[in-house]
């Protein structure tokens, strides 16, 4: 908690939302246009759904002796995602599974309460678009890193017992705020009761973060991010620095996936692991 006491009361003040916002304490915020320039729904900013990508029939099982396949998890995290995933999750074989997110963030207390429920059930985590890829007149599952994992979508990322990210993948953080002042929030109005607020999720985040081995350094890196700035996109040095990231290996999470160019950026990760071995990874300043 040294991390929290070195932040002052203004830069506590200055804590904002995801892509769009966050969702503090079941306030829902606007998430800004939920429809993509060619008018096709943007799921990513719709609530989020939970998917079984199957990968039969070639599956082999996996450490808990489950088939493997894998979870998509695409889009805002709501006051009713954790009901919704044990909704999905029921009658299924989800231990050491792997979820694939695409998320552009969502409420803080709900990534919490399903962040803490992934690690329960051992779930590993990476970035991405789950797909069908054709083969001859077949189709097969896999996955594309070009995904957005943003704000509360990174915690979810954290909560994962092995954690993968992809070099075309976009993990971005920003601070936390009020849902329903994000759009305006030097403007809005506060009391005493919404600094409390703050602070208090503030501190759950913290425990959270330490709870699922992540670092005080993400925590740094998010809360000096305000609203009327963009994302922090996090490196490489900074993706390892935080913890984010466990393994540089595709196969740790995903030995299934028949991808070329998701196995390409693993072994581009893995030649920039080495490379950046005996470097020491620098923090960005991103007061502004």
């Amino acid at each position: 908690m040294k991390l929290l006491r070195s932040l002052d009361l203004r830069g506590w003040l200055l804590a904002a939302t995801a892509a769009c916002c966050f969702v503090l304490s079941g306030a829902i915020a606007a998430f800004g246009s939920t429809v993509s320039a060619g008018g096709v729904p943007d799921e990513r900013k719709q609530p989020m759904k939970f998917n079984w990508i199957a990968c039969e029939p070639n599956c082999q099982r996996n450490s808990e002796g489950n088939r493997q396949g894998w979870v998509s998890a695409v889009g805002i995290i709501t006051v009713d995602t954790p009901r919704d995933f044990e909704d999905f999750a029921r009658g299924r074989q989800l231990g050491g599974a792997t979820v694939v997110l695409n998320s552009g963030g969502g409420s803080v207390n709900d990534t919490i309460t399903l962040g803490r429920r992934f690690r329960e059930l051992g779930l590993l985590t990476t970035v991405g678009i789950s797909l069908q890829k054709q083969k001859g007149q077949d189709l097969y599952p896999s996955v594309a890193p070009e995904a957005r994992c943003e704000s509360m979508c990174v915690f979810l990322l954290l909560s994962g017992s092995k954690r993968y990210v992809p070099e075309g993948a976009h993990v971005r953080v920003h601070q936390i705020w009020m849902g329903d002042r994000a759009d305006d929030a030097k403007a809005a109005s506060y009391t005493a009761q919404d600094l409390m607020i703050v602070e208090r999720d503030i501190g759950r985040l913290a425990k959270y973060t330490f709870d699922m081995g992540g670092t005080g350094d993400l925590l740094s890196l998010a809360l000096n991010v305000p609203p009327w700035e963009s994302l922090h996109e996090l490196n490489a040095s900074e993706l390892r620095l935080t913890n984010l990231v466990t393994t540089d290996l595709l196969a740790d999470v995903l030995p299934q996936v028949d991808a070329p160019a998701m196995a390409k950026l693993s072994q581009k990760a893995q030649d920039r692991a080495a490379v950046g071995a005996n470097q020491q990874p620098a923090i960005s300043d991103h007061n502004g």
